[in-house]
């Protein structure tokens, strides 16, 4: 059952993630992404991680989602506004590709031995034995991380906030 529903999951991403590409219409481009999304946090079901599931549908599903259809609504994207590409630029942009998926392949062809087989938990993956192990094992890196983001964002506000003179 859980092979089932793992092939039909993947089918469903790589479809929709196929169509997020070939569809001429951004807006249905961004859905396609959307059902992506879904299917890649049900990918983090089956793996029992259901904190990065949901985090997962929150922010991509949700927030991302959202703001990408903000901006294409706002830019209101046309044919006739959309630049031309040539045929030069074509073909370079599919020799690209095609390149970083020879590299890709070459680098992934001897790591099948490198996979090692852990056994499953039944509390990997859950709130509480993430914050467990957040709160007790990695509380330093946490905290400064929270200090980075919020350097960041301080930052961020300063330096578009305008100048007085």
């Amino acid at each position: 059952m859980t092979l089932n529903l793992f092939y039909f999951l993947s089918f469903l991403a790589i479809m929709s993630a196929i169509m997020v590409v070939l569809s001429k219409n951004p807006v249905y481009s961004v859905l396609y992404l959307i059902i992506t999304f879904f299917c890649i946090a049900g990918h983090y079901m089956l793996m029992n991680a259901q904190f990065l599931a949901i985090v997962h549908i929150i922010v991509y599903a949700g927030a991302i989602m959202v703001l990408f259809l903000y901006v294409i609504m706002l830019l209101n994207l046309n044919k006739e506004s959309e630049p031309h590409k040539s045929t030069l630029q074509k073909i370079a942009a599919t020799i690209c590709a095609g390149l970083v998926m020879i590299v890709l392949v070459g680098s992934l062809k001897g790591t099948e031995g490198m996979i090692q087989q852990q056994p499953a938990a039944a509390d990997i993956g859950l709130v509480k034995a993430l914050g467990q192990v957040m709160f007790t094992k990695f509380l330093l890196p946490f905290e400064i991380t929270s200090v980075l983001l919020l350097a960041a964002m301080v930052g961020a506000v300063m330096l578009g906030k305008p100048e007085k003179r």
